[in-house]
């Protein structure tokens, strides 16, 4: 399976013959060396779709599927790190935790001390209007290079790559104690657009009394945004309202 996905992404174009200076430039960044036959899929997580705009490029092209992929790796990978390093921390700990982690605002931090939005690639027209230090940007290009890690390097040394970045870069202690109200982020970035507050929801309610997972879905002017699992309602709320604003602030690059 890894085999055909790594031969989909690394499918030859014209629009790949770029400068060896990036690839050189991403492989001091990373700290290991690239292989000739993987620079395709380097290239291709490091292209932002602002790239499609007047080139011959579509847009799987981009980073945008590299970008879904590492998503859900990074799932995975961090949920295992947390896994042994937290050994007697309970799932509602960890989930919480994970969730700080991977949120955008914790990747583009990743991304932004990598350095490695000075090695995406733009299109010309999008060149000064900020797209290279958006956080929901770096968040995705961080995704895409994961993404590549993982097609070209395999499993085990992605998770080793990311627990070392994880200790560089974050302060998991930190992170632990951080609170973060979602829910007024959310409405804060509404109420400056002047739309209609959310609406949160409980759809589903799982488990034994003692021992429930509430199932929260936030509405956003009638029509269904995001949802979010949490062993009480008010965790629940909190995520699905984490979800919807990183879809709304997605949506606005």
């Amino acid at each position: 399976m890894l085999g055909r996905l790594k031969n989909w992404f690394s499918a030859p174009t014209d629009q790949f013959k770029e400068p060896s200076a990036r690839i050189k430039k991403l492989e001091k960044l990373l700290g290991f060396k690239i292989e000739p036959e993987d620079r395709g899929i380097y290239l291709r997580a490091l292209r932002h779709r602002s790239i499609i705009d007047g080139k011959k490029i579509q847009a799987h092209e981009t980073y945008e599927r590299l970008e879904f992929l590492g998503d859900a790796v990074l799932d995975l990978v961090v949920t295992e790190i947390l896994f042994d390093q937290y050994p007697l921390a309970n799932e509602g700990f960890l989930t919480k935790l994970r969730a700080k982690v991977v949120r955008g605002k914790t990747l583009a931090q990743i991304a932004r001390s990598m350095q490695i939005n000075e090695v995406m690639e733009i299109g010309e027209r999008a060149s000064g209007q900020g797209i290279e230090v958006s956080k929901s940007v770096l968040a995705d290009l961080f995704e895409s290079v994961v993404a590549a890690i993982y097609l070209t390097k395999g499993y085990e040394f992605t998770s080793e790559f990311t627990d070392k970045l994880i200790n560089k870069h974050l302060d998991l202690k930190s992170l632990e104690v951080k609170a973060d109200n979602f829910k007024s982020s959310l409405m804060e970035y509404l109420q400056a657009l002047n739309e209609p507050l959310p609406d949160y929801r409980v759809i589903d309610e799982e488990g034994p009394a003692h021992d429930k997972t509430f199932t929260v879905a936030v509405y956003l002017q009638g029509e269904l945004k995001a949802e979010g699992k949490g062993k009480n309602k008010k965790d629940a709320e909190q995520i699905a309202a984490e979800k919807a604003l990183a879809l709304l602030l997605r949506d606005e690059t």
